[in-house]
């Protein structure tokens, strides 16, 4: 499986050791950056993970900025991105149980680095349960288009 992650400065840190932690659980990981703690702005790389995953060059995406919630916003505003911020165990499992999502959010200056490893695990180990959510989801673009 193949992740594109990318973060802001608020999340650099958290980014690298992230990157370390999939690469040795054998994950093919595409570093999109941000490469250092200097100030940056997080729609850049939303951008760029969320254009990874709509090109099927990845399978899934990362983000984390300093909260979670900017960098998740602008990852959301992509036809077919579906950014879940895994603020908590049973939400890491339901954005994928129920919402399918394929970008997992996480907040570099909210969550611990540890808190971000146990979370995507569980984002990483949880299916589609598929049924009733596809239809669902099936009208988050619809209803995206509606606004445009």
């Amino acid at each position: 499986m193949k992740i594109a992650i990318g973060a802001d400065h608020g999340g650099f840190q958290a980014k690298e050791a992230l990157i370390s932690y999939l690469q040795s659980k054998g994950f093919d990981v595409k570093n999109l950056g941000t490469n250092s703690e200097a100030s940056v702005d997080y729609p850049d790389f939303a951008q760029k993970v969320c254009q990874e995953i709509l090109n099927a060059q990845a399978d899934l995406g990362v983000l984390i900025c300093g909260t979670g919630i900017g960098i998740s916003i602008a990852a959301n505003r992509f036809k077919g991105i579906r950014a879940a911020l895994l603020y908590s165990d049973d939400v890491a499992r339901l954005a994928k149980l129920h919402n399918n999502a394929n970008i997992a959010v996480f907040g570099g200056r909210t969550m611990s680095v540890q808190e971000m490893k146990q979370r995507l695990d569980i984002f990483l180990n949880t299916e589609f349960e598929g049924g009733r959510h596809i239809r669902r989801l099936e009208k988050l673009d619809v209803v995206g288009e509606c606004f445009r």
